[in-house]
Protein backbone atom coordinates (compact mmCIF):
# COMPACT_ATOMS: atom_id res chain seq x y z
CA UNK A 1 0.00 0.00 0.00
CA UNK A 2 0.99 3.50 -1.00
CA UNK A 3 2.08 5.63 1.81
CA UNK A 4 0.06 8.95 2.00
CA UNK A 5 1.96 12.30 1.20
CA UNK A 6 2.07 14.98 3.53
CA UNK A 7 1.67 18.48 2.76
CA UNK A 8 2.75 21.26 4.87
CA UNK A 9 0.23 23.77 5.88
CA UNK A 10 1.42 27.16 7.06
CA UNK A 11 -1.25 29.77 8.38
CA UNK A 12 -0.97 33.35 8.32
CA UNK A 13 -2.80 34.95 11.23
CA UNK A 14 -5.45 33.79 14.01
CA UNK A 15 -8.22 35.93 14.22
CA UNK A 16 -11.78 34.76 14.74
CA UNK A 17 -11.57 32.74 11.11
CA UNK A 18 -7.52 31.99 11.39
CA UNK A 19 -8.37 29.90 14.60
CA UNK A 20 -11.41 28.33 13.49
CA UNK A 21 -9.27 27.32 10.01
CA UNK A 22 -6.62 25.88 12.91
CA UNK A 23 -9.12 23.92 14.70
CA UNK A 24 -10.89 22.29 11.79
CA UNK A 25 -7.37 21.44 10.52
CA UNK A 26 -6.30 19.66 13.61
CA UNK A 27 -10.04 18.01 14.71
CA UNK A 28 -11.11 16.90 11.04
CA UNK A 29 -7.39 15.74 9.54
CA UNK A 30 -8.53 12.34 8.68
CA UNK A 31 -11.44 13.56 6.77
CA UNK A 32 -9.69 16.27 4.89
CA UNK A 33 -6.73 13.59 3.90
CA UNK A 34 -9.37 11.40 2.68
CA UNK A 35 -11.03 14.10 0.60
CA UNK A 36 -7.63 15.41 -0.66
CA UNK A 37 -5.56 12.17 -0.98
CA UNK A 38 -2.99 13.81 1.26
CA UNK A 39 -2.28 14.76 4.84
CA UNK A 40 -2.42 18.60 5.41
CA UNK A 41 -0.11 19.14 8.74
CA UNK A 42 -0.44 22.56 10.21
CA UNK A 43 3.24 23.68 10.64
CA UNK A 44 2.68 26.29 12.82
CA UNK A 45 0.64 29.81 12.67
CA UNK A 46 2.38 32.91 12.18
CA UNK A 47 0.91 35.73 15.04
CA UNK A 48 2.61 39.03 15.98
CA UNK A 49 1.77 38.12 19.93
CA UNK A 50 2.38 34.16 20.51
CA UNK A 51 0.39 34.26 24.00
CA UNK A 52 -2.08 36.26 23.02
CA UNK A 53 -5.77 35.11 24.47
CA UNK A 54 -7.57 33.32 22.11
CA UNK A 55 -10.86 31.65 21.90
CA UNK A 56 -10.19 28.53 20.64
CA UNK A 57 -7.91 26.16 22.31
CA UNK A 58 -4.77 25.44 19.96
CA UNK A 59 -1.59 23.74 20.44
CA UNK A 60 1.12 26.99 21.60
CA UNK A 61 3.91 24.82 19.55
CA UNK A 62 2.10 25.93 16.76
CA UNK A 63 2.86 29.15 17.33
CA UNK A 64 5.50 31.75 16.09
CA UNK A 65 6.32 35.54 15.17
CA UNK A 66 8.80 34.55 12.32
CA UNK A 67 5.95 34.10 9.16
CA UNK A 68 8.86 34.23 6.50
CA UNK A 69 10.30 30.65 7.70
CA UNK A 70 7.29 29.41 7.92
CA UNK A 71 5.90 30.43 4.57
CA UNK A 72 9.69 29.09 2.90
CA UNK A 73 8.83 25.36 4.45
CA UNK A 74 5.15 25.30 3.29
CA UNK A 75 3.17 23.54 0.63
CA UNK A 76 0.08 25.58 1.20
CA UNK A 77 -0.42 28.87 2.71
CA UNK A 78 -3.43 30.09 3.69
CA UNK A 79 -3.11 33.93 4.59
CA UNK A 80 -5.89 35.99 7.07
CA UNK A 81 -3.83 38.56 8.01
CA UNK A 82 -5.72 41.17 6.37
CA UNK A 83 -4.23 44.50 5.52
CA UNK A 84 -1.87 45.38 2.48
CA UNK A 85 1.44 44.52 3.75
CA UNK A 86 3.11 42.13 5.17
CA UNK A 87 0.68 39.91 3.64
CA UNK A 88 1.29 40.95 0.57
CA UNK A 89 5.26 40.22 0.94
CA UNK A 90 4.48 37.01 2.24
CA UNK A 91 2.16 35.77 -0.43
CA UNK A 92 4.64 36.68 -3.16
CA UNK A 93 7.34 34.52 -0.84
CA UNK A 94 4.83 31.28 -1.31
CA UNK A 95 4.48 31.49 -4.49
CA UNK A 96 7.68 32.18 -5.61
CA UNK A 97 8.67 28.93 -3.41
CA UNK A 98 6.05 27.08 -5.21
CA UNK A 99 3.38 27.36 -2.68
CA UNK A 100 -0.26 27.52 -3.51
CA UNK A 101 -1.61 30.13 -1.71
CA UNK A 102 -5.44 30.79 -0.34
CA UNK A 103 -6.35 34.22 0.72
CA UNK A 104 -9.61 36.33 1.86
CA UNK A 105 -7.81 39.10 1.86
CA UNK A 106 -10.02 41.37 -0.21
CA UNK A 107 -8.60 44.54 0.17
CA UNK A 108 -5.04 43.30 -1.16
CA UNK A 109 -6.77 41.51 -3.95
CA UNK A 110 -8.72 45.24 -5.56
CA UNK A 111 -5.96 46.87 -4.81
CA UNK A 112 -2.89 44.76 -6.22
CA UNK A 113 -4.43 41.52 -7.73
CA UNK A 114 -2.60 41.49 -10.91
CA UNK A 115 0.59 41.11 -9.30
CA UNK A 116 -0.37 38.34 -7.60
CA UNK A 117 -2.09 36.57 -10.48
CA UNK A 118 1.02 36.79 -12.68
CA UNK A 119 2.92 35.78 -10.03
CA UNK A 120 0.89 32.67 -9.36
CA UNK A 121 0.89 32.16 -12.96
CA UNK A 122 4.41 31.77 -13.52
CA UNK A 123 4.93 29.72 -10.53
CA UNK A 124 2.42 27.26 -11.88
CA UNK A 125 0.50 27.68 -8.93
CA UNK A 126 -2.54 28.20 -7.71
CA UNK A 127 -3.99 31.52 -5.79
CA UNK A 128 -7.62 31.01 -4.32
CA UNK A 129 -9.47 33.44 -2.59
CA UNK A 130 -13.55 32.13 -2.13
CA UNK A 131 -13.51 33.79 1.77
CA UNK A 132 -12.35 36.89 0.62
CA UNK A 133 -16.06 37.48 -0.69
CA UNK A 134 -19.43 37.03 1.01
CA UNK A 135 -18.14 34.89 4.23
CA UNK A 136 -19.05 30.91 3.53
CA UNK A 137 -20.92 31.73 0.44
CA UNK A 138 -19.77 29.91 -2.32
CA UNK A 139 -20.07 32.59 -5.20
CA UNK A 140 -16.60 33.17 -6.79
CA UNK A 141 -16.41 29.18 -8.06
CA UNK A 142 -19.90 29.34 -9.50
CA UNK A 143 -19.05 32.28 -11.40
CA UNK A 144 -15.54 31.14 -12.38
CA UNK A 145 -16.33 27.43 -13.49
CA UNK A 146 -20.35 26.66 -13.66
CA UNK A 147 -21.36 29.46 -15.81
CA UNK A 148 -17.83 29.70 -17.73
CA UNK A 149 -19.82 28.68 -20.38
CA UNK A 150 -22.23 31.70 -20.14
CA UNK A 151 -22.39 35.61 -20.35
CA UNK A 152 -22.95 37.38 -17.36
CA UNK A 153 -25.15 40.48 -17.63
CA UNK A 154 -25.27 41.61 -14.53
CA UNK A 155 -24.39 41.21 -10.77
CA UNK A 156 -26.21 42.68 -7.52
CA UNK A 157 -25.01 41.63 -4.04
CA UNK A 158 -25.53 42.35 -0.09
CA UNK A 159 -21.94 41.41 0.61
CA UNK A 160 -21.64 43.33 3.81
CA UNK A 161 -22.85 41.91 6.55
CA UNK A 162 -22.58 44.80 9.14
CA UNK A 163 -24.19 47.48 6.68
CA UNK A 164 -26.98 44.91 6.13
CA UNK A 165 -27.40 44.13 10.06
CA UNK A 166 -27.54 48.08 10.64
CA UNK A 167 -30.10 49.05 7.76
CA UNK A 168 -32.44 45.91 8.66
CA UNK A 169 -32.51 47.23 12.00
CA UNK A 170 -33.25 50.85 11.20
CA UNK A 171 -36.01 49.44 8.92
CA UNK A 172 -38.04 46.95 11.17
CA UNK A 173 -37.60 49.36 14.39
CA UNK A 174 -37.12 52.55 13.64
CA UNK A 175 -33.64 53.27 14.65
CA UNK A 176 -31.54 56.10 13.61
CA UNK A 177 -28.62 55.11 12.09
CA UNK A 178 -25.99 55.80 15.20
CA UNK A 179 -28.47 53.47 17.29
CA UNK A 180 -28.14 50.74 14.62
CA UNK A 181 -24.72 50.89 14.62
CA UNK A 182 -23.83 50.65 18.37
CA UNK A 183 -26.28 47.90 18.69
CA UNK A 184 -24.24 46.37 15.84
CA UNK A 185 -21.15 47.15 17.55
CA UNK A 186 -22.49 45.46 20.74
CA UNK A 187 -23.39 42.79 19.18
CA UNK A 188 -19.93 42.17 17.49
CA UNK A 189 -21.31 42.51 13.76
CA UNK A 190 -19.64 46.01 13.57
CA UNK A 191 -16.01 46.94 14.40
CA UNK A 192 -15.33 49.40 17.28
CA UNK A 193 -13.90 51.55 14.23
CA UNK A 194 -16.30 50.59 11.28
CA UNK A 195 -15.31 53.03 8.49
CA UNK A 196 -14.31 50.74 6.27
CA UNK A 197 -17.88 48.60 6.71
CA UNK A 198 -20.12 51.76 6.76
CA UNK A 199 -18.95 53.95 4.26
CA UNK A 200 -18.42 50.82 1.92
CA UNK A 201 -14.93 50.29 0.99
CA UNK A 202 -15.38 46.71 2.00
CA UNK A 203 -18.25 46.23 -0.33
CA UNK A 204 -16.17 48.07 -3.26
CA UNK A 205 -13.41 45.88 -2.94
CA UNK A 206 -15.78 42.72 -3.02
CA UNK A 207 -17.25 44.29 -6.09
CA UNK A 208 -13.88 44.92 -7.51
CA UNK A 209 -12.84 41.20 -7.22
CA UNK A 210 -17.04 40.06 -8.41
CA UNK A 211 -16.56 42.30 -11.48
CA UNK A 212 -13.21 40.64 -12.88
CA UNK A 213 -14.39 37.82 -12.44
CA UNK A 214 -17.89 38.40 -13.82
CA UNK A 215 -16.39 39.80 -17.10
CA UNK A 216 -12.75 38.11 -17.23
CA UNK A 217 -11.10 41.48 -16.84
CA UNK A 218 -8.94 43.24 -14.34
CA UNK A 219 -11.15 46.02 -12.34
CA UNK A 220 -9.22 47.73 -9.60
CA UNK A 221 -10.98 49.26 -6.29
CA UNK A 222 -10.16 52.79 -8.30
CA UNK A 223 -12.79 51.63 -10.70
CA UNK A 224 -15.54 51.19 -8.14
CA UNK A 225 -17.82 54.32 -7.51
CA UNK A 226 -18.11 54.02 -3.85
CA UNK A 227 -20.56 55.51 -1.53
CA UNK A 228 -21.56 54.15 2.31
CA UNK A 229 -24.49 54.55 4.33
CA UNK A 230 -23.78 57.00 6.78
CA UNK A 231 -26.04 59.30 5.23
CA UNK A 232 -29.57 56.95 5.30
CA UNK A 233 -31.47 58.77 7.84
CA UNK A 234 -34.70 56.80 9.32
CA UNK A 235 -37.04 59.41 7.40
CA UNK A 236 -35.52 57.94 4.33
CA UNK A 237 -36.31 54.30 5.84
CA UNK A 238 -39.40 55.06 6.88
CA UNK A 239 -40.33 56.87 3.30
CA UNK A 240 -38.98 53.85 1.43
CA UNK A 241 -41.47 51.47 3.48
CA UNK A 242 -43.88 53.57 2.54
CA UNK A 243 -43.70 53.19 -0.78
CA UNK A 244 -42.76 49.75 -0.68
CA UNK A 245 -38.87 49.79 -0.84
CA UNK A 246 -36.70 49.04 1.14
CA UNK A 247 -32.85 50.45 1.50
CA UNK A 248 -30.03 47.46 1.31
CA UNK A 249 -26.03 48.76 0.16
CA UNK A 250 -25.68 46.67 -2.85
CA UNK A 251 -22.03 45.87 -4.76
CA UNK A 252 -23.35 46.20 -8.40
CA UNK A 253 -21.54 45.12 -11.27
CA UNK A 254 -23.03 45.27 -14.64
CA UNK A 255 -22.07 45.13 -18.79
CA UNK A 256 -23.48 48.53 -20.12
CA UNK A 257 -23.43 50.64 -23.61
CA UNK A 258 -22.22 54.60 -23.09
CA UNK A 259 -23.85 57.55 -24.96
CA UNK A 260 -21.27 56.96 -27.30
CA UNK A 261 -22.22 53.64 -27.94
CA UNK A 262 -19.14 51.96 -25.97
CA UNK A 263 -19.92 48.64 -24.31
CA UNK A 264 -17.76 48.43 -21.17
CA UNK A 265 -18.97 47.65 -16.99
CA UNK A 266 -20.05 49.94 -14.28
CA UNK A 267 -18.84 48.92 -11.24
CA UNK A 268 -20.26 50.54 -7.99
CA UNK A 269 -21.26 50.56 -4.66
CA UNK A 270 -24.05 52.80 -2.96
CA UNK A 271 -27.68 52.70 -1.01
CA UNK A 272 -30.32 51.19 -3.07
CA UNK A 273 -34.19 50.83 -2.65
CA UNK A 274 -35.34 47.78 -3.52
CA UNK A 275 -39.24 46.87 -4.36
CA UNK A 276 -40.01 44.37 -0.93
CA UNK A 277 -40.91 41.74 -3.81
CA UNK A 278 -37.46 41.51 -5.20
CA UNK A 279 -35.46 38.32 -3.48
CA UNK A 280 -32.71 40.44 -2.19
CA UNK A 281 -35.30 43.00 0.12
CA UNK A 282 -35.17 39.76 1.61
CA UNK A 283 -32.02 39.34 3.06
CA UNK A 284 -32.10 40.00 6.94
CA UNK A 285 -29.44 40.61 9.87
CA UNK A 286 -25.71 40.34 9.18
CA UNK A 287 -26.28 37.84 5.71
CA UNK A 288 -24.99 38.23 2.22
CA UNK A 289 -26.83 37.51 -0.95
CA UNK A 290 -25.20 38.03 -4.62
CA UNK A 291 -28.12 37.82 -7.47
CA UNK A 292 -26.37 36.86 -10.98
CA UNK A 293 -28.23 37.20 -14.32
CA UNK A 294 -26.56 35.32 -17.20
CA UNK A 295 -27.53 35.38 -20.73
CA UNK A 296 -28.47 31.68 -20.48
CA UNK A 297 -29.00 30.60 -17.30
CA UNK A 298 -31.19 33.36 -16.83
CA UNK A 299 -31.48 34.57 -12.84
CA UNK A 300 -29.37 32.98 -9.99
CA UNK A 301 -29.26 33.68 -6.55
CA UNK A 302 -26.20 32.61 -4.02
CA UNK A 303 -27.62 33.19 -0.21
CA UNK A 304 -26.03 32.60 3.31
CA UNK A 305 -23.61 33.76 6.49
CA UNK A 306 -21.32 36.38 5.15
CA UNK A 307 -19.08 36.32 8.24
CA UNK A 308 -18.38 35.21 11.21
CA UNK A 309 -15.24 32.30 12.04
CA UNK A 310 -16.63 29.04 11.66
CA UNK A 311 -19.08 29.99 8.47
CA UNK A 312 -15.68 31.96 6.59
CA UNK A 313 -13.25 28.81 8.21
CA UNK A 314 -15.30 26.75 5.60
CA UNK A 315 -14.62 28.72 2.26
CA UNK A 316 -10.98 28.76 3.25
CA UNK A 317 -11.17 25.10 3.80
CA UNK A 318 -12.54 24.55 0.54
CA UNK A 319 -10.07 26.32 -1.14
CA UNK A 320 -7.27 24.40 0.51
CA UNK A 321 -8.65 20.96 -0.76
CA UNK A 322 -9.10 22.55 -4.08
CA UNK A 323 -5.58 23.02 -3.83
CA UNK A 324 -4.14 20.30 -2.39
CA UNK A 325 -6.08 17.83 -4.57
CA UNK A 326 -3.95 20.06 -7.39
CA UNK A 327 -0.61 19.53 -5.66
CA UNK A 328 -1.18 15.59 -5.31
CA UNK A 329 -3.10 14.73 -9.15
CA UNK A 330 -0.09 17.42 -10.42
CA UNK A 331 -0.62 19.64 -12.97
CA UNK A 332 -0.59 23.74 -13.61
CA UNK A 333 -2.31 26.16 -11.26
CA UNK A 334 -5.98 27.14 -12.35
CA UNK A 335 -5.14 30.30 -14.07
CA UNK A 336 -6.87 33.60 -13.95
CA UNK A 337 -9.74 33.98 -16.99
CA UNK A 338 -8.62 37.48 -17.88
CA UNK A 339 -9.34 37.52 -21.40
CA UNK A 340 -11.38 40.15 -21.97
CA UNK A 341 -10.64 43.77 -21.86
CA UNK A 342 -13.92 45.95 -21.28
CA UNK A 343 -13.20 49.33 -19.75
CA UNK A 344 -14.97 50.46 -16.32
CA UNK A 345 -17.34 53.19 -17.57
CA UNK A 346 -17.97 55.82 -14.95
CA UNK A 347 -20.74 56.12 -12.50
CA UNK A 348 -22.36 58.69 -15.15
CA UNK A 349 -22.67 55.92 -17.55
CA UNK A 350 -25.00 53.92 -15.75
CA UNK A 351 -28.82 53.57 -16.15
CA UNK A 352 -30.72 53.30 -13.12
CA UNK A 353 -34.12 54.82 -11.59
CA UNK A 354 -33.80 57.86 -8.71
CA UNK A 355 -36.11 57.94 -5.33
CA UNK A 356 -35.94 61.99 -4.55
CA UNK A 357 -37.30 63.46 -1.30
CA UNK A 358 -38.29 66.81 -1.42
CA UNK A 359 -39.78 69.61 0.40
CA UNK A 360 -41.67 72.35 -1.32
CA UNK A 361 -43.67 75.37 -0.86
CA UNK A 362 -47.08 74.66 -0.96
CA UNK A 363 -48.49 76.65 -3.42
CA UNK A 364 -50.49 75.98 -6.95
CA UNK A 365 -48.67 75.40 -9.93
CA UNK A 366 -45.37 73.39 -7.93
CA UNK A 367 -46.11 69.83 -8.93
CA UNK A 368 -46.27 71.31 -13.06
CA UNK A 369 -43.21 72.88 -12.47
CA UNK A 370 -41.35 70.14 -11.51
CA UNK A 371 -43.14 67.69 -13.49
CA UNK A 372 -41.73 70.08 -16.69
CA UNK A 373 -38.56 70.08 -15.30
CA UNK A 374 -38.31 66.71 -15.69
CA UNK A 375 -38.99 66.41 -18.78
CA UNK A 376 -36.92 68.69 -20.53
CA UNK A 377 -33.95 66.62 -18.65
CA UNK A 378 -35.31 63.60 -20.66
CA UNK A 379 -36.28 61.77 -17.27
CA UNK A 380 -39.61 60.26 -16.90
CA UNK A 381 -41.35 60.40 -13.55
CA UNK A 382 -43.04 56.76 -12.81
CA UNK A 383 -44.54 57.99 -8.96
CA UNK A 384 -45.15 61.27 -7.33
CA UNK A 385 -46.11 61.29 -3.61
CA UNK A 386 -47.32 64.47 -1.85
CA UNK A 387 -47.64 65.14 2.02
CA UNK A 388 -48.70 68.48 3.55
CA UNK A 389 -47.28 69.68 6.98
CA UNK A 390 -48.00 72.04 9.09
CA UNK A 391 -46.08 74.00 11.20
CA UNK A 392 -48.13 74.86 14.05
CA UNK A 393 -46.31 78.00 15.19
CA UNK A 394 -45.50 79.73 11.75
CA UNK A 395 -49.56 78.84 10.95
CA UNK A 396 -47.86 77.58 7.36
CA UNK A 397 -47.15 74.70 5.82
CA UNK A 398 -44.78 72.95 3.20
CA UNK A 399 -45.49 70.21 1.16
CA UNK A 400 -42.82 66.67 1.01
CA UNK A 401 -42.84 64.93 -2.47
CA UNK A 402 -41.50 61.88 -2.55
CA UNK A 403 -40.65 60.97 -6.96
CA UNK A 404 -39.87 57.18 -7.93
CA UNK A 405 -38.35 57.53 -11.79
CA UNK A 406 -38.41 55.61 -14.87
CA UNK A 407 -35.18 54.16 -15.61
CA UNK A 408 -32.49 56.85 -17.26
CA UNK A 409 -29.17 57.70 -17.32
CA UNK A 410 -27.20 58.37 -14.33
CA UNK A 411 -26.46 61.55 -15.64
CA UNK A 412 -29.60 62.84 -17.05
CA UNK A 413 -31.09 62.06 -13.30
CA UNK A 414 -28.28 64.16 -11.93
CA UNK A 415 -28.38 66.49 -13.96
CA UNK A 416 -32.44 66.86 -12.84
CA UNK A 417 -31.50 67.04 -9.62
CA UNK A 418 -28.78 69.72 -9.76
CA UNK A 419 -31.67 71.67 -11.86
CA UNK A 420 -34.79 70.96 -9.12
CA UNK A 421 -32.53 72.37 -6.21
CA UNK A 422 -32.45 75.88 -8.36
CA UNK A 423 -36.40 75.65 -8.45
CA UNK A 424 -37.55 78.58 -6.12
CA UNK A 425 -40.59 76.51 -4.83
CA UNK A 426 -37.75 73.89 -3.42
CA UNK A 427 -37.00 74.08 0.39
CA UNK A 428 -34.83 71.32 0.16
CA UNK A 429 -33.76 68.47 -1.69
CA UNK A 430 -34.27 65.80 1.56
CA UNK A 431 -32.78 62.91 -0.02
CA UNK A 432 -31.77 61.18 -3.66
CA UNK A 433 -31.13 57.48 -3.83
CA UNK A 434 -30.94 55.01 -6.67
CA UNK A 435 -33.74 52.35 -7.27
CA UNK A 436 -33.35 49.01 -8.68
CA UNK A 437 -35.54 46.23 -8.94
CA UNK A 438 -38.62 48.23 -10.98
Amino acid sequence: MTEMRTLKVALLGCGNVGAQVARILIEDADALAARTGARLELGGIAVRNVNAPRDVDLPQELFTTDADTLVKDADLVIELMGGIEPARTLILSALRNGACVVTGNKALLAQDGPTLYEEADKAGVQLSYEAAVAGAIPILRPIRDSLSGDRITRVLGIVNGTTNFILDQMDSTGAQFADALAEAQRLGYAEADPTADVEGHDAAAKAAILASLSFHTRFALENVHCEGITKVSAADIAAAKDAGFVIKLLAIAEKLTDAEGKDGVSVRVHPTLLPREHPLAAVRGAFNAVFVEAENAGELMFYGQGAGGTPTASAVLGDLVSAARRLVLGGPGRTETTTGHVPALPIDAAVTSYYIGLDVADQPGVLARIAQLFAEHGVSIEIMRQTIHRDAESNTESAELRIVTHRASEAALAATVEAVKGLDVINSVTSVLRVEGV
